[in-house]
């Protein structure tokens, strides 16, 4: 996978993807209260992929991915998933495997993503 964006957006972005299937108007502050990060720091952030079309936010400051955003941000949460779920089957406990999806989802090459996908699926 080409990187387009940074580690950071990429974590956004996956933030805002899931978030948006549990509430549909979505706000900076719930970014916030889920990342643990400040409302000036989400801001910047915020208007910096509003900036690079990955995000759109109305009148009502709801924010929702654009195409191009949802589709990075379903990249990430599908290698978030498979790497997670790769760790738990060989035995790795839940906590540490998520948290080591999160570090490893960003960085794993397509080609060893790709067989720890095929892999999952032949199971």
């Amino acid at each position: 996978m080409k990187k387009e964006v940074s580690e950071a957006v990429e974590n956004y972005l996956e933030t805002i993807l899931v978030l948006s299937k549990k509430k549909p108007d979505l706000h900076a502050i719930d970014i916030c209260d889920e990342l643990g990060y400040s409302r000036p720091t989400v801001s910047v952030v915020v208007k910096q992929m509003k900036g690079n079309g990955l995000i759109t936010v109305d009148e009502f400051n709801h924010i929702a991915l654009t195409e191009k955003g949802r589709a990075i941000a379903e990249g990430i949460y599908e290698r978030h998933n498979i790497i997670s779920k790769f760790f738990m089957d060989i035995g790795v406990s839940r906590e540490t495997a998520l948290a080591d999806a999160c570090k490893i989802e960003h960085d794993i090459s397509d080609e060893t993503f790709e067989c720890i996908k095929k892999h999952i699926e032949n199971m």
